[in-house]
């Protein structure tokens, strides 16, 4: 056997194991994502549970806490709020096109700040005005019970445009960012490594508006599977008739 034959063997060799390792392991992403959303779904589903106490916080994580519901008391803070844009959503299904969500802080009993994404703001221009006059209507300086879910902050991505302080205008969730930038934690106060979607209640004018999540996760790994090993069908079919043709000649 030639050079040339043993070298296009072993490349057929490695490009099927490749193939057939992206096929093996997309299949266990299936079984991964099937396992997520089962969970996920759970709980949301979940009665909500007193929010965890502050001395606890450091041990929450997203694969274990991500969506927890869970409720407690608190003030909204008369200190900036912020607003993120969003041009829909992936986890509320009554909301759609652009706005802002209305990210408030929150005081506990214990002095600790929470930020609370309080619901989506109609905002197709981002008017800070406008969501001043929406959140002014929250901040009565009186406790009042919130229930909502447990998120954790988002990374900017490579193109994510940047922060607008002086606008408060934020294009991901990121809470602890909020808080350096517009002093929520003054005088030293603990933020939570996370925050609150909001689910109640919900305000009379229905702005901000809150309400319930529904996870929606993308599940293509099965036609990611099929892809890969059809692939790996046709580099051995390839080969099959290529080796065929070299016995003949």
């Amino acid at each position: 056997m030639s050079k040339r034959h043993i070298g296009f063997s072993l490349f057929t060799v490695v490009m099927l194991a490749v193939l057939l390792g992206l096929g093996f392991w997309q299949l266990q992403r299936r079984v991964e994502k099937h396992a997520l959303i089962a969970a996920l779904d759970e709980r949301l589903a979940a009665a909500p549970v007193p929010l965890p106490s502050a001395s606890s916080w450091s041990t929450l994580t997203p694969s274990t806490d991500e969506f927890r519901r869970v409720t407690f008391a608190a003030t909204y803070a008369r200190l900036p709020d912020a607003m993120v844009y969003s041009s829909g959503s992936a986890v509320r299904e009554d909301v759609s096109g652009p706005g802002t969500w209305a990210f408030l802080p929150a005081r506990l009993a214990g002095g600790e700040t929470i930020a609370v994404n309080a619901g989506f703001v109609q905002n197709t221009m981002q008017d800070r005005a406008q969501q001043d006059r929406a959140v002014a209507r929250l901040v009565t300086g009186q406790p009042v019970t919130l229930t909502g879910y447990i998120r954790f902050p988002e990374r900017a991505g490579t193109m994510t445009p940047a922060e607008n302080p002086a606008k408060r205008l934020w294009f991901v969730r990121d809470h602890l960012a909020m808080a350096r930038a517009l002093g929520w934690g003054e005088g030293g106060k603990t933020v939570a490594p996370f925050y609150i979607d909001l689910e109640s209640p919900v305000h009379d004018s229905g702005i901000p508006k809150p309400g319930p999540l529904k996870v929606h996760l993308k599940d293509d790994h099965l036609q990611y599977a099929i892809t890969w090993f059809t692939l790996a069908a046709a580099v051995v079919i390839a080969f099959g008739v290529w080796w065929r043709a070299q016995r003949r000649s």
